[in-house]
């Protein structure tokens, strides 16, 4: 199973915000599109951090409500994981789930090209095994 695949399924759009946009900006976006994880970006291509929802609460934690009007850049995760779009989505998994973080956004050609959830790969990762198994009782029946 690939990057490609999943995204297949689940689509490319990615949200983005911009790194002085604030905090605050930013915990609407993500409530607003009940999303786990927003890039950062200047230009919706180039990937400059990603803002998760446990990075919000890092920076309350911190620095208590000002943080909320703080820009993103002061909170956003700099040194992101990125794959490419053939990367496998099994090894993929296993990378989040070590360096316990849940997404990774998708470059393709130096631009965004789409975000991949630990969600999405365990999604598609059931599908597959659910097709698997109907194969298998469709086999067993005609036999």
């Amino acid at each position: 199973m690939t990057v490609r695949q999943v995204l297949s399924n689940k689509g490319t759009q990615v949200v983005t915000i911009a790194p002085q946009e604030t905090l605050s900006q930013a915990a609407a976006l993500l409530a607003g599109k009940r999303i786990g994880a927003i890039v950062v970006s200047d230009d919706g291509r180039a990937v400059a951090g990603i803002l998760s929802e446990r990075d919000i609460i890092r920076a309350l934690s911190q620095d208590g409500a000002a943080a909320l009007d703080a820009p993103v850049s002061k909170f956003m995760t700099r040194d992101v994981v990125t794959c490419g779009i053939n990367a496998d989505a099994d090894h993929l998994m296993r990378l989040m789930t070590d360096g316990k973080f849940r997404h990774v956004p998708v470059v393709e050609d130096g631009a965004l090209a789409g975000i991949i959830s630990i969600g999405d790969v365990v999604n598609r990762r059931l599908a597959d095994i659910e097709a698997e198994q109907q194969a298998l009782k469709d086999y067993i029946a005609a036999g």
